[in-house]
């Protein structure tokens, strides 16, 4: 990744007289970026409560314009890897920069199936949790404890063995999700099927019993790959700068992973499409929607709508176009019809049409779209984060494998600080 060059100088000029200037950061696509580091030997911060104006690092995987409703990974649009590229065609343009060719897919797919099991002593882990433990909650312990078992052999700043270990996180995340869900449920952990897809391979050791055949159905499968496509990576969120935070110290990457899947359990966040479901069965019957949507659109009303609008996209979020295509899909060939699918889908209808949400571009996002499918297909909610979890590992590990790849700096922010000037114990 080539070093980032000042292109041009910012001028600060402060009222009591002080002047500097600041190299300027030119991007390849969207804001250009004011350096500010020399500003702490002046004795001075900036202060961007939230971090929303401030690059914390520089990236070639993923670039997002809110503005206009793109995302891109590598370059290519999200719309289009969804509905012609497979998840792990995706995975690997994350992870290697360019997409495989027929042989290099092959090699992937086939080191990334030989490392799908976990070692046995696993099942004794999820022993030790609650039967109705949040399925987060375990797989937050599962996670980390892989380096109980891989961190001897783990060499961080060697490339081998980064590449490795990315294999390791990126097969092992779809038996430890379904081993969460198979043990909240009381029922036998299935051992995950080589010949299977990446996506299918999941649904069978979510759904398949050892007491009858179960075989994939084509349509769920390939809304799984997509829903796990369209997750995978999303530029700077939370959980990726929690990714890139917790890296910058130099553990061990199961540590790192371990603390996206963490901040990604936020409901503001990794949670919205449970948060979603919800509201949806808080509103119960399509007869309420009305009052639903008035108390929306009243400000003095707390209450929102889950799963409409974007913090960072002002127009249509891209992936939620795939997503309302395939959530039709799913419903039509499941012929499912539920009241909750009900008011969701005239939920659909009225923000698409009404011209209170289409003139505050609160289109329905891809949270909206994606927690109907998984309900529809009989996953429960509190299993909806641990997909979206197992989904964006990849942009995780691509996002740490990019940090090691350049020279490592300890992430150190600054604070304004407002509390009592220093003072003493009277004796």
């Amino acid at each position: 990744m080539p070093k980032l060059h000042p292109t041009l100088t910012a001028e600060l000029r402060l009222s009591d007289g002080r002047q500097f200037a600041l190299p300027v950061y030119q991007s390849n696509l969207g804001y250009d970026a004011i350096g500010v580091e020399a500003l702490q030997k002046q004795q001075l911060f900036t202060y961007d409560q939230g971090l929303t104006s401030t690059a914390l690092c520089e990236s070639s995987i993923t670039y997002i314009d809110g503005d206009e409703g793109i995302l891109l990974h590598r370059g290519y649009p999200i719309d289009e890897l969804a509905m012609h590229k497979s998840y792990l065609e995706v995975a690997y343009l994350l992870l290697e920069g360019e997409l495989p060719n027929d042989e290099q897919l092959t090699a992937f797919q086939k080191e990334i199936s030989s490392h799908y099991m976990v070692n046995e002593q696993f099942t004794r882990l999820f022993q030790g949790f609650r039967r109705d433990s949040h399925p987060m909650a375990v797989m937050c312990a599962a996670s980390s404890a892989l380096a109980a078992f891989y961190n001897d052999e783990l060499k961080i700043d060697c490339k081998d063995s980064r590449y490795k270990t990315a294999i390791r996180l990126l097969a092992k995340m779809p038996t430890l999700a379904a081993m969460c869900y198979k043990y909240s449920i009381g029922r036998p952990f299935m051992y995950p099927q080589y010949n299977l897809s990446y996506a299918g391979n999941f649904l069978y050791m979510m759904f398949a019993t050892p007491c009858e055949p179960y075989v994939v159905n084509p349509v769920i499968e390939r809304a799984m790959d997509r829903i796990f496509t369209l997750h995978a990576d999303h530029e700077q969120n939370a959980s990726t700068s929690a990714v890139r935070g917790v890296a910058s110290s130099g553990p061990n990457p199961f540590a790192c992973i371990a603390a996206g899947i963490a901040s990604l359990w936020g409901p503001a966040h990794g949670g919205a499409n449970e948060a979603c479901i919800k509201m949806l069965q808080e509103i119960g019957s399509v007869d309420r929607i009305p009052e639903f949507v008035a108390r929306a659109k009243d400000k003095n009303d707390p209450f929102r709508l889950m799963g409409f609008g974007h913090r960072v996209y002002k127009n249509y979020d891209p992936r939620a176009k795939v997503m309302r295509e395939t959530c039709h899909e799913v419903l039509k060939e499941l012929g499912v019809s539920t009241p909750l699918l009900e008011v969701a889908m005239e939920l659909e209808r009225i923000a698409l049409s009404d011209p209170y949400f289409i003139e505050r571009k609160l289109y329905p996002n891809v949270d909206f779209y994606s927690g109907i499918i998984l309900q529809a297909i009989g996953i429960p909610t509190s299993m909806f984060t641990v997909i979206f979890a197992l989904a964006r590992t990849v942009g995780w590990i691509a996002n740490w494998k990019e940090m090691n790849e350049e020279s490592l700096k300890i992430v150190r922010p600054r604070q304004i600080y407002t509390g009592h000037t220093e003072r003493h114990i009277e004796s």
